[in-house]
């Protein structure tokens, strides 16, 4: 996908459910969000909480009811060249198409939030190197971020991008660029196929899928565009059903049991059962 023509649309996935409904809507390719993991399996903030372990997990549960390619956020790699090398053992076991790993120090933040600190760049590259050298599967895609930009301005985050490409990223993750202008300079002066990462109320102004394409993009994702959609439907229907005392809509279809099943594969397992479940 990556050598053919046109920008890589992957709409961020929080669980099983939002993984089935991105491909169904007809996208090529799914971004397992690191915040949406942390919030929805931990009820957690964004903020280098979740583990290798349960990231890795999660990745295997998203991996295994997909049939098209899943990018996951690996954060900071969980630790310096050592721990990248078995983040990248674990995620390729899960299944992934491609990883990220972030020059922050742990634990990191949010990429759209303030208060994250930042490796040495020398020290970030060599764990860029391990990733690339100890991935068993050349068709992984290791994917290096780096969040510079609002630790040491924009020209050390362009350096950096460079040096992370030097050092075998197969792809460069330029977080939260501020200006339309910002993103312009990246696009021309970083030599690497690039990622960038639209977030509603984030840092980066909203650039369409075609716009960035334009711009010289390959990658972009949507890492909220689910759970954003999520959230006030959710709150939505607990306040109807605290006022109501039903959860039965007020106008519109019911969505009953196995409308939510069919959307996450019934159809299928029905028929392995009635070609093997009867005797």
């Amino acid at each position: 996908m990556l050598n053919e023509p046109g920008i890589i649309v992957a709409p961020g996935a929080y669980d099983g459910i939002s993984a089935r409904l991105i491909e169904a809507a007809g996208f090529k390719a799914v971004y397992m969000t690191g915040a949406g993991t942390a919030a929805s399996h931990l009820g957690q903030p964004d903020l280098g909480l979740t583990t290798l372990t349960e990231m890795a997990t999660h990745a295997s549960h998203l991996t295994s009811c997909l049939t098209v390619p899943l990018i996951a956020d690996a954060d900071t790699g969980y630790g310096n060249a050592l721990n990248v090398v078995r983040t990248v053992r674990e995620y390729e076991k899960a299944g992934v198409a491609g990883l990220h790993l972030e020059d922050q120090v742990a634990p990191k933040k949010c990429g759209h939030i303030a208060g994250k600190q930042i490796l040495d760049a020398k020290e970030f590259a060599q764990k860029i190197r391990a990733a690339v050298e100890y991935r068993t599967d050349p068709d992984l895609v290791i994917i290096a971020r780096t969040d510079a930009r609002a630790v040491s301005g924009l020209d050390d985050a362009i350096a950096r991008a460079n040096l992370y490409r030097e050092a075998g990223a197969d792809v460069i993750f330029f977080e939260a660029p501020q200006s339309r202008e910002e993103i312009e300079r990246v696009a021309r002066e970083v030599k690497a196929p690039l990622l960038a990462n639209m977030v509603q109320g984030g840092k980066t102004p909203a650039l369409k899928a075609a716009e960035l394409e334009r711009l010289g993009f390959k990658i972009v994702i949507f890492p909220g565009v689910c759970m954003r959609a999520a959230v006030p439907a959710i709150e939505g229907a607990l306040a109807q059903l605290k006022a109501t005392g039903t959860d039965w809509p007020k106008d519109g279809p019911v969505m009953g049991p196995m409308d939510i099943f069919r959307k996450v594969g019934f159809d299928w397992w029905h028929d392995v059962e009635e070609r093997f479940a009867g005797g």
